[in-house]
């Protein structure tokens, strides 16, 4: 059986036990699972494909694929697109997760990953044998390192990259013979600085050789329980992904697909979103400085990352008294143990209720 460390959330049940009792009940502030309605769009998507009873393709439908690429070319700046660059995935924390044992790397092999990050990029690793090393300085990199991770906004911390950053990325990763994997699942939600892709020629100078770019629905367009997402880059080591997955039965199903271009054509609904997280943003993060916390980066994404300069788990323990729900820093890796994670993703409600809590101190 393969050994993994525990699943981090389970380490939050007291503290949840704890906020619970509160009065007023629980703000759950710990997880970014997406409240708001799945729009429309989607479900409508979703029913018009759900005569499905065939099995669905590994590769995706022409439909899909070609969803895919509209929205990537058109939203990301991407150069051209062939069908060959694309593949739906199961949720992109399947591909977080796979990625390394897809690509064959073992215990000689280096899986790089943001020092202030989300926890999968490691197990990936582990879960492949290959050596899990978080680093932020492209330079530092070691010589066999075969996968690069980057995650521009970034969970937890908010922070953006800019061009110039993901350009010394992309420059050491080929250096290296590497991919270069970005993870861009929060890029429609940038507050203070414009969210780039690895696939826009400022950063790839037109070539996505070893390049691949992850992107989701599940924040985007409230379609967390979907699991729809897709990767695209480097023709080549697209199609090797598809060839494997062929064999392991990896495929989206057909409805979700249909779902998935549906979202991908409209983007109005991610607007109206985008207005929902940015009116939360303006309650919450005031009412968390008025009560002391300092919030680093936190330019992206929808969480703020806060801190008073103590233990996280102190810091949890505090929010749980005033029945909020916030998940500690040491999630997200031993330099971040003395701050928390506050995510955006709770009714505008529950948020009112946070920032009163916060207020009476």
């Amino acid at each position: 059986m393969l050994e993994l460390p525990g699943f981090p959330w389970d380490s939050l049940a007291a503290a949840k036990e704890r906020a619970a009792r509160h009065p007023g009940g629980l703000v759950d502030l710990s997880v970014g699972t997406p409240v708001d309605d799945t729009p429309d769009v989607a479900r409508a998507g979703l029913g018009a494909a759900s005569n499905a009873h065939g099995y669905p393709t590994v590769w995706g439908t022409p439909e899909c694929r070609q969803g895919i690429v509209d929205y990537v070319e058109r939203r990301w700046h991407s150069p051209s697109l062939r069908h060959e660059s694309v593949m739906p995935v199961i949720g992109t924390k399947e591909i977080v997760g796979w990625l390394p044992t897809l690509l064959g790397l073992d215990a000689h092999d280096v899986v790089a990953y943001p020092v202030e990050a989300y926890p999968t990029y490691e197990i990936g690793a582990l879960a492949s044998g290959a050596r899990p090393v978080p680093c932020d300085d492209p330079a530092e990199l070691p010589s066999n390192t075969r996968l690069i991770w980057i995650n521009s906004p970034s969970n937890p911390t908010g922070r953006i990259l800019s061009v110039d950053e993901m350009r010394a990325f992309v420059a050491r990763a080929r250096e290296l013979g590497a991919v270069l994997a970005s993870d861009e699942c929060y890029g429609e939600f940038a507050w203070d600085a414009e969210a780039v892709s690895v696939l826009d020629p400022r950063v790839s100078d037109g070539d996505l050789t070893g390049l691949l770019a992850v992107h989701s629905v599940s924040k985007r367009s409230n379609a967390a329980g979907y699991r729809a997402g897709f990767v695209v880059g480097d023709p080549e080591l697209v199609q090797g992904l598809v060839g494997i997955r062929k064999h392991l039965g990896m495929m989206v199903p057909a409805p979700i697909q249909a779902a998935l271009v549906a979202m991908l054509a409209d983007h109005d609904h991610v607007e109206a979103q985008r207005e929902r997280y940015l009116a939360r943003r303006a309650t919450l993060r005031p009412a968390l400085e008025a009560a002391g916390f300092t919030i680093d980066h936190s330019e992206g994404s929808l969480y703020l990352w806060a801190t008073r300069g103590e233990d996280c788990r102190a810091t949890v323990d505090w929010f749980a008294d005033r029945g909020i729900l916030v998940a500690p820093g040491d999630f997200y890796g031993p330099t971040s143990g003395r701050h928390v994670r506050v995510a955006l993703t709770a009714s505008d409600e529950r948020i009112a209720a946070a920032a009163t809590r916060l207020a009476a101190g």
